[in-house]
C-alpha cells in the first residue's frame, strides 16, 4: 500500500491517463454529504463478500473519512493478494480542506 496526501492524490489523478479506482469504503450516508467525483461507493463491511469484482493488480484508491478505516481495507486486501493500493490519508476531509474547498465537511 502506497499512502497519497490528498494532493498527491490529485496530482496523481490529473497526471494519469489511466485512471484508478477510487474505492470509497464508508457508509452510504457519507457518501451522500460528500465524495470524490468518479468514486465507488463500497462500504467496509462489504468488501470480503466483493472481492470478485477486482482484480489483484488494478490500481486502487482506498477512501474514507480520515484514512483510517481505508488503511485498514487496504491491509486487508494486501492480504488476499492485491498489490497495486494507494490510500488516501486524512480521507475525504483533507481533499476538502487541501483540495476541493467547496466540498461539504462533516
Amino acid at each position: 500500500m502506497q499512502p497519497f496526501t490528498a494532493q498527491e492524490l490529485n496530482t496523481f489523478l490529473s497526471d494519469n491517463n489511466t485512471p484508478p479506482l477510487l474505492l470509497d469504503v464508508r457508509e452510504p450516508w457519507e457518501f451522500e454529504i460528500a465524495h470524490i467525483d468518479s468514486s465507488v461507493l463500497l462500504p467496509m463491511h462489504q468488501i470480503s463478500s466483493s472481492l470478485d469484482q477486482f482484480t489483484a493488480h488494478q490500481e486502487i484508491v482506498l477512501i474514507c473519512h480520515h484514512g483510517i478505516r481505508s488503511r485498514q481495507v487496504a491491509y486487508f486486501l494486501e492480504s488476499t493478494g492485491f498489490t497495486n493500493l494507494i490510500n488516501l490519508e486524512g480521507g475525504v476531509n483533507a481533499w476538502a480542506h487541501e483540495v476541493d474547498h467547496k466540498m461539504p465537511k462533516y
